[in-house]
């Protein structure tokens, strides 16, 4: 299983956190993110992290890609929604891609929270079998 990891500037803090709390879960899954949250989570946990181009050079385009060739099992994408982005665009595009490939997603950290405690207790392991 592969999970996605993306945060906006003002959530990148947020994002490092809620993987130092869940690092023991998501270490038993390969994880990629944009460029800056790889580095900052990989550093702050010693999570080995797939990283991709920066958000805003196509980092999320990188991932939005691998959802849509069904190789992206979860996506944790803490957004901000106080301050729009250039390529906000992109964002939605990256959802709308989850919803038609039924990738489970997370906006926010309440969500995401939800989504670890159900791949821990295996409530996710259908996406095995899509596959």
């Amino acid at each position: 299983m592969k999970i996605a990891l993306i945060s906006h500037d003002e959530k990148k803090e947020l994002m490092v956190q809620f993987c130092i709390a869940y690092c023991g879960i998501l270490s038993r899954y390969s994880l990629c993110a944009t460029g800056t949250t790889g580095k900052m989570v990989s550093e702050a946990t010693g999570l080995e992290i797939q990283k991709f181009l920066g958000g805003s050079q196509g980092g999320d385009q990188q991932i939005a890609a691998r959802i849509a060739c069904n190789e992206i099992d979860m996506l944790l994408f803490f957004r901000d929604p106080l301050n729009p982005k250039p390529h906000e665009p992109n964002d939605m595009n990256l959802l709308r891609l989850c919803d038609m490939h039924n990738i489970p997603f997370a906006t926010n950290i309440a969500t995401a929270e939800m989504l670890i405690h159900g791949l821990e207790r295996g409530d996710l392991d259908w996406r095995n079998i899509v596959k």
